[in-house]
């Protein structure tokens, strides 16, 4: 039986916008009965862009993740919605019955993602529907991953091994952006955002130069990681464990090596680290 699904490759997403402004376009002002009632002109966010600043000057980086429905398999909105107001299909979409559902505001805290939305001029809550109504017609999409110029959405069955989403996720395990709920969503990622940490090599007698190839190795027991600063002397470890402690090791020929201890409570910029000649 298909059981629909989505993959989210946040490392392809650049913020174009373009999955929201395709979800508007289908769906603010145009009915679909009796899959949704027509979203309102604003306030709502079926396929949200929730943008990630993380580091600080001039260390900073920024990630963008897309943020429709997750269709969980344990939906707590379909488990504690009165009269059947949200039910989950057979294919695993997850919908708001717009008539059932009527006047039920409190839906909305039944959702931990916060992808339900109000919309006070039809009285009913509403939120992504995965474009059910075009996937009935045989679409192949939704409207969102059809957008997506950077092939960041991937959609379809995820059992169906001849797919490119289920050959992708065999080929790679995808995450949960909140496994603490506990939900088993069909919407999965890669690419969250984790800790870095960053830096610049100098050398001391040739300060008005690049150091380039000074090789860093990221210490952390047998799991060591091992990278070389750029053309402009700076390095970077990206998809690190949060309040985890690391050593960074800094060895140059010529030059005495250098150990920095670092925790990842946040993300860190060691700043400038000026290795002397000798060793």
């Amino acid at each position: 039986m298909t059981r629909y699904g989505m993959l989210i490759d946040v490392k392809k997403c650049n913020g174009c916008y373009n999955c929201f402004l395709a979800c508007r376009d289908e769906y603010a002002g145009n009915d679909h009965p009796p899959y949704s009632q027509a979203q309102p002109s604003a306030g709502q966010y079926w396929m949200n862009i929730s943008e990630k600043e993380r580091g600080a000057y001039p260390k900073v980086k920024v990630d963008y993740i897309p943020l429709p429905c997750q269709h969980c398999r344990e939906a707590s909105c379909i488990n504690a919605s009165p009269q059947g107001a949200v039910y989950r299909r057979p294919d695993g979409i997850v919908l708001i019955d717009p008539v059932r559902s009527m006047g039920q505001k409190e839906i909305l805290s039944l959702c931990p993602y916060r992808v339900i939305y109000w919309n006070p001029e039809k009285n009913i809550p509403q939120k992504c529907t995965f474009c059910a109504h075009l996937l009935d017609q045989g679409w192949n999409a939704p409207r969102c991953v059809e957008a997506c110029p950077t092939g960041a959405l991937l959609f379809g069955d995820l059992d169906d091994p001849s797919i490119e989403i289920a050959a992708a996720l065999k080929s790679t395990p995808a995450e949960e952006l909140h496994p603490e709920f506990g939900l088993g969503p069909n919407v999965v990622y890669r690419g969250l955002p984790k800790r870095f940490i960053a830096g610049e090599v100098l050398l001391s007698d040739r300060m008005d130069e690049c150091a380039q190839d000074v090789v860093i190795t990221l210490v952390d027991g047998g799991q060591n990681r091992v990278t070389r600063t750029d053309n402009f002397g700076d390095f970077e470890f990206d998809g690190l464990a949060p309040h985890h402690a690391y050593t960074l090791r800094i060895v140059h020929p010529g030059y005495t090596s250098k150990e920095i201890p670092v925790r990842t409570h946040m993300d860190i910029n060691v700043g400038e680290i000026i290795l002397e000649p000798g060793g």
